[in-house]
């Protein structure tokens, strides 16, 4: 039998999904809801108990999702819930409306408008004006708005309620109330207003005479991504925003300007799409209202004004300036920044068509087309700085290459101790080191011997979060020789004792200039380093690190020289033709000593020439071959220009790059910056594991943008899912507050709060 086919969704067009069964018709005749293209309820025009009536069926019978209802009837799922309650205790009847009161006439007169303008012309506040005329500072706003018109005694035409809300979380649906009790004040915000008119000043960016668009904010409810507001006083102190402006100056003559590039870049990677592509996915009117713009960049201008940045050659600088102020500071502990840097090569893997060369990469195993990238980190793992590697070169020679910029960077001669892996092993490298005021600290490379179990004992560390860790070590002194010449460098040896897989134990040991630190200190101190792999793992994630933000590409200098890969082989073969010669030589030791043995009964062995020649014919084409082996090894060049090796090579645009690195390590400070102060400043019971989600929520949420405040800008954010989360959350805002940090490019402090969530009878 045919399977009947699934009656439509709605019979009428112009009808509003509601799920994937239902769908609402309201026109100036009232309102009729479809139940799979079945009419189930309708309702004449202003008859507002039964179509809150049918709204509450249908989330009562679960014909649609309570958001997908609420919805569709304008209103929120907490006015839903309000009806359902309503409807179940007292019946249809608890749906009507309250009537309400006659209402005067206007107190706002023709006479009382040009006063409240006149005020307003002379600079005082709306609060200032408010109280003198004994109105409030929601009729000031209006009587400023109104038109010059209005006639003496008439009453000025209000928003209507249906898409105004409350600044204190209450909701405005159909003139009821919300689940939360009202605030003191009276202001009402319009729910998601068009933004303000900017097209004369784009029509001035279009013809040059335009610098930039200045923010300007209008009073809106329920702006989505609201959150990210939360994330300037963070990004300020990152210091991506003033060092920018100090190397690049100012961006050509448009309409979005240098602070507003780089901050949207930065909200645009906190709300997960770090790459100029996720502006496709991110609404750009919801992201312009954060910005104080009518709508952010697009794709085209984004990477437009990126190039423009990246074509000056400063993007070096940026991020050498913003390293400076970084380390300059002081970490929550009151420590300095700048005592314990770690160093290490990251590989970022290429995918596309051009011939770039090839690197082995440690997390993919194997070698593949790539570039190479120095990063430094400080002692929390956070990124400081990052520098392009030269094409194949190794963490020693770009150790020595990064100590006169670090030594810059930290602007007086202080000792640092910096970290690494052994990658960098190179004792020569450890005694430059040490004589440029740098601390080593690393793993000993290569075998050793054991240190005697006499010499281990207990020893503690207690890090900044009150952990108290315990080792067994061997505090002990060493020399490790540098170079061939037998000359020797001094150095500390703190060794422990570890299981391997599979049973049995091996000692490690890690080697530092530093005499001074306590031997628990400096194996946590190492253990830390680990701490920079984790923000490679967690910026591949979250922030696109490995990301191709620069198609372009040049060719590499063909006169670079290059490890000759013949030699290489050539040695490889020469390995072959000792191991063979060495077993030839085995074979015939153990022929002759047969052939020189006399059997039982016989005095004596006669080996003829032809004999011995016999034996020994192996060992000689052996030797034969290991000296050609050597010879042709001799000859081959160890270098040779890249050219002749790899012709047509390219190497990646690096300037794009680094700008994108720069605001991508802003926006990893910022969010670790927020996950600090939860931790430290609130009351969060797993700010210890959930930090970095909570704040991520956070960023990602909605509120209110009111700038009806002289010299203030208030952020009031929806309540987040959990009761413990909006607390945390409030609790931060209180501390942002306390910042008075100014949105850029404005005189406007921010002003931080959240939402009231009144109790549920579920909670």
């Amino acid at each position: 039998m045919t399977a009947q086919p699934p009656l439509p969704i709605a019979i009428e067009e112009g009808a509003v999904p509601l799920g994937s069964a239902v769908s609402l018709v309201e026109d100036a005749d009232g309102g009729r809801v479809f139940l799979h293209g079945q009419l189930v309820y309708a309702w004449d025009d202003g008859d507002t108990p039964t179509r809150r009536f049918a709204a509450a069926k249908l989330a009562d019978i679960r014909a649609a999702s309570v958001a997908d209802i609420a919805a569709g009837f304008g209103i929120d799922p907490g006015t839903l819930w309000l009806w359902r309650r309503d409807l179940k205790a007292s019946g249809v009847a608890a749906l009507v409306p309250d009537k309400r009161g006659p209402r005067g006439a206007s107190k706002l007169t023709r006479t009382l408008i040009s006063d409240i303008k006149g005020r307003r012309a002379r600079g005082d506040s709306f609060r200032t004006i408010a109280a003198a005329v004994d109105l409030s500072t929601f009729s000031v706003q209006r009587a400023l708005s109104a038109d010059a018109d209005t006639d003496e005694g008439t009453e000025t035409p209000a928003a209507p309620a249906a898409r105004t809300a409350p600044v204190d979380g209450t909701s405005a649906v159909d003139g009821t109330a919300g689940a939360a009790d009202p605030g003191p004040r009276e202001v009402r915000l319009p729910v998601l207003p068009d933004p303000v008119d900017r097209s004369r000043e784009r029509a001035a960016a279009r013809a040059g005479l335009l610098e930039c668009a200045a923010p300007a904010f209008a009073s809106a409810a329920r702006v989505p991504l609201a959150g990210l507001f939360l994330a300037l006083p963070a990004l300020e102190t990152t210091g991506l925003l003033g060092c920018s402006r100090e190397v690049f100056g100012a961006l050509a003559p448009g309409f979005y300007g240098l602070e507003t590039i780089l901050t949207g870049a930065v909200f645009a990677a906190l709300a997960g799409e770090p790459r100029a592509e996720g502006a496709t996915r991110i609404d750009p009117v919801a992201l312009g209202r954060v910005l104080g713009l009518d709508r952010a960049p697009e794709v085209k201008t984004l990477r437009r004004k990126t190039a423009a940045l990246a074509g000056t050659g400063k993007a070096g600088d940026l991020l050498t300036l913003m390293a400076a102020q970084h380390l300059n500071g002081s970490d929550d502990e009151g420590g300095d920044l700048a005592a314990v840097l770690y160093v290490d090569g990251h590989v970022r893997a290429y995918q596309g068509r051009k011939k770039i060369g090839k690197v082995h990469s440690t997390r993919l195993k194997f070698p593949v087309p790539a570039t190479e990238e120095t990063w430094v980190a400080d002692a929390a793992g956070a990124p400081v700085l990052v520098v392009m590697a030269e094409p194949g070169a190794a963490l020693t020679g770009e150790l020595r290459r990064l100590l006169p910029a670090l030594r810059t960077i930290i602007g007086d001669g202080r000792r640092v101790l910096v970290g690494f892996d052994r990658g960098g092993w190179s004792p020569a490298l450890f005694q430059h080191m040490a004589g440029k005021g740098f601390d080593v600290l690393t793993w000993r490379k290569g075998t050793t011997k054991d240190i005697d179990a006499s010499h281990f004992a207990e020893v503690t560390h207690t890090d900044g979060h009150g952990e108290t860790r315990t080792w067994t070590a061997a505090d002990t002194a060493v020399e490790v020789p540098v170079g061939t010449t037998g000359e020797v460098f001094a150095m500390r040896q703190i060794s422990r004792t570890v299981n391997v897989p599979g049973g049995g134990s091996r000692q490690i040991h890690i080697l530092t200039t530093d005499t001074g630190l306590p031997a628990g200190e400096v194996i946590h101190k190492m253990g830390a380093r680990w701490r920079q792999e984790n923000y490679f793992r967690y910026a591949r994630m979250r922030f696109s690190l490995d990301s191709h933000d620069a198609y372009a590409s040049t060719d590499d200098d063909a006169e670079r020289s290059v490890p000759n890969p013949a030699k290489r082989k050539a040695y490889q073969r020469v390995l072959a033709a000792k191991a063979r010669y060495d077993k030839a030589e085995a074979d015939t030791d153990a022929a002759l000593l047969a052939a020189r043995t006399p059997a039982p009964g016989t005095a004596a062995v006669l080996i003829t020439n032809t004999e011995h020649n016999a034996i020994t014919a192996d060992l000689i084409a052996a030797e034969t071959a290991l000296e050609q082996a050597q010879a042709a090894h001799q000859e081959i060049p160890a270098r040779l220009p890249l050219g002749k090796i790899a012709p047509g090579q390219q190497v990646l645009e690096t300037e794009t790059k680094l700008l994108s690195h720069a605001i991508r390590m802003a926006a990893f400070n910022t969010a670790s910056t927020l996950a600090r102060e939860v931790r430290t400043n609130t009351g969060y019971a797993r700010a210890g594991h959930e930090a970095h989600a909570l704040v991520r929520q956070a960023l990602t949420g909605s509120g209110d943008i009111d700038p009806s405040r002289d010299g203030y800008l208030t952020i009031r954010l929806d309540p987040l899912p959990t009761q413990r989360a909006t607390a945390a959350i409030a609790e931060l805002c209180d501390h942002l507050t306390a910042t008075e940090t100014r949105y850029p490019g404005t005189d406007r402090i921010l002003r931080f709060e959240i939402k009231n969530r009144a109790a549920s009878p579920k909670n």
